[in-house]
């Protein structure tokens, strides 16, 4: 590839100054030249030999603004506040027109976390400068720093509007419109930008982006497949494609879009599993299962990998292949609350009882707190005649569902079931209150509460009218 003359010139002033430093030669280099090499240095994170090229500039061009101004943000980025403040001041009362001297004092006000102060800098640099679009960036930053995400928008839309090409500000502005919650107003916003700026495959993608968070998935793969047009690599676009065509059931092209992130980039565990999602949606079990093993494969901490096996053969009614597929995800992690849910359930299935009681028990241990879980489990207690246990897991589960009218009727039916009238009736007629007609519990889970005539009576007499 050809390079430009400037290209050219900073690569020879570069090695020039990296020639000085290994002979301890002291070359010339004019003031813009040390500027590019010390900013060279700081942007590839190399401070000392930034902090040596600022040192040997000074010395040849001690009066030189621009690298003094250099020297300033070295200071900001090295937390020097008061140094960079009082250089600023220096600076400004010779060249009060400056623009770079606001940005750098706005700078150092973001820094204290003066945002507001920060911002009146831009406002009077804005006056002084002829890049735009970088101050009008700047400011955006400063008003997400204070959560002002509409001035944030704006100036972030005043920055592309002076450099449409502005990847950085393309992404924030999208970002404040979807946290305002303004998704079409982003979307119209896009549709504006692209017709000047039709070949940004980042706008298109952003686009396909929105229409899919608002179910509007032809459109999303039409800006998908726009991105791609652009730039036949751009993964992250094939990617959201292959979703959006899942959502409207064509799998065989998801598939299509997914194997196509693989050709691009090492295979990834979520396209993989994704595939097998699809494979198994079109009937092709082979294929689903091949799939969900490279998923594992690939990623073995990946939960949804072991899970998508174990609930394939759930489906199929293949409960020692889930079984023995849940237990080694389990010997992978065994604090994984969804894992545990699966092993119990399956172990249900299967009639082992105390199996599953132990995985719910160790579902909740883990941080499943969710209502299923908690009425599985006193289920499978009561089955097992522990109906101390059972009544101490509802209680437990009334801290999290305080008005939960299935707790509240096993509740009841547990203590009528250990003679406790006066706590039964307590808790029949929370349950009452709750959900009148859901009484019907007690006669599934507790037959032989359900028999007894008090009970029957104690129903009737609260028969809402």
């Amino acid at each position: 590839m050809q390079l430009s003359n400037e290209e050219e010139d900073y690569n020879l002033s570069l090695s020039k100054f990296e020639s000085m430093l290994k002979t301890n030669k002291v070359l010339f280099f004019d003031s813009e030249e040390f500027e590019e090499i010390i900013l060279h240095y700081l942007d590839m994170g190399k401070s000392a030999l930034a902090k040596k090229a600022l040192k040997l500039a000074l010395e040849q061009h001690p009066r030189s603004s621009g690298l003094k101004l250099v020297q300033v943000e070295m200071l900001i980025y090295d937390d020097k506040l008061e140094m960079a403040e009082k250089l600023l001041n220096e600076l400004y009362a010779i060249e009060p027109t400056n623009e770079e001297i606001y940005i750098q004092k706005a700078n150092i006000c973001s820094k204290r976390d003066q945002h507001e102060k920060a911002v009146e800098m831009l406002k009077i640099a804005l006056k002084y400068t002829d890049d735009y679009a970088d101050v009008y960036n700047l400011m955006g930053m400063e008003y997400l720093f204070m959560d002002n995400l509409e001035l944030a928008k704006d100036s972030f839309i005043k920055c592309l509007e002076e450099d449409f090409e502005d990847q950085s500000a393309l992404y924030n502005v999208v970002y404040c419109f979807e946290f305002l919650d303004q998704n079409q107003e982003a979307i119209a916003y896009l549709n504006k930008y692209i017709n000047k700026n039709p070949y940004s495959e980042i706008a298109w993608h952003q686009l396909g982006r929105l229409f899919y968070g608002v179910k509007e998935y032809e459109s999303a793969i039409h800006a998908f497949e726009y991105a791609t047009l652009i730039d036949e690599e751009f993964l992250g676009a094939f990617m959201e494609k292959a979703k959006a065509l899942e959502r409207l059931k064509k799998y065989e092209e998801a598939i299509e879009s997914y194997n196509r992130t693989l050709e691009l980039d090492d295979a990834t565990s979520y396209a993989l599993l994704r595939i097998g999602k699809c494979y198994e949606k079109l009937g092709n079990k082979v294929l689903a299962l091949k799939y969900y093993n490279k998923t594992v494969h690939e990623d073995p901490l990946l939960d949804k990998g072991w899970i998508a096996i174990t609930d394939f053969y759930v489906r199929q009614k293949n409960f020692q292949k889930a079984l023995f597929f849940v237990n080694k995800a389990l010997a992978i992690d065994n604090q994984n609350k969804l894992y545990w849910k699966r092993f119990a359930a399956i172990n249900k299935q299967m009639n082992f009882f105390e199996e599953a009681e132990f995985g719910y028990r160790k579902a909740v241990e883990f941080g499943d707190y969710q209502l299923d879980t908690w009425l599985f489990w006193v289920d499978i207690l009561q089955f097992l005649g522990e109906f101390e246990s059972a009544i101490q897991t509802l209680l437990q589960a009334s801290e999290y569902f305080p008005e939960e009218n299935e707790v509240e009727y096993r509740l009841a039916g547990l203590y009528f079931m250990l003679s406790d009238n006066i706590k039964a009736k307590f808790h029949l007629s929370n349950a009452l209150r709750l959900n009148y007609d859901n009484y019907i519990l007690l006669e599934d889970l507790f037959p032989v509460v359900w028999e007894k005539k008090m009970v029957r009576n104690y129903i009737d007499k609260h028969k809402k009218q």
